[in-house]
């Protein structure tokens, strides 16, 4: 995956793919998408179960590209909350196609994102 703002050509599916093609990154979009505002430990209870310095990354990366920004709710320590950005809620249908695809084609699998 590269790096936030670099990206390895001007194709608009391999930038995308830049930010959000790994494991991980729709699968935190998809929590905040569906469950609103989180808190970091909130993502460690998905089922998932993404590794802590995985989630860090990816969090990272999704605030630097602008799909995520966080809120501090406690100073000391400082934690932080997240919620998806106008720009990562856009990402709303691309999940939405993504799940009926999969409930289509898929055995077993079920959609967590609301119609």
């Amino acid at each position: 995956m590269a790096e936030a703002g670099e990206r390895r050509s001007n194709c608009a599916i391999a930038g995308t793919l830049d930010i959000l093609g790994d494991r991980w990154s729709l699968l935190i979009v998809r929590d905040l998408l569906f469950q609103g505002d989180l808190r970091y430990g909130d993502f460690m209870s998905a089922g998932e179960v993404i590794p802590t310095n995985t989630l860090a990354d990816r969090l990272r990366r999704l605030e630097s590209s602008g799909i995520v920004e966080r809120s501090a709710y406690q100073q000391n320590p400082p934690r932080y909350f997240y919620r998806l950005t106008p720009k990562g809620r856009e990402l709303g249908p691309v999940l939405r196609a993504m799940a009926t695809w999969g409930m289509r084609h898929l055995q077993g699998t079920r959609s967590l994102l609301s119609d």
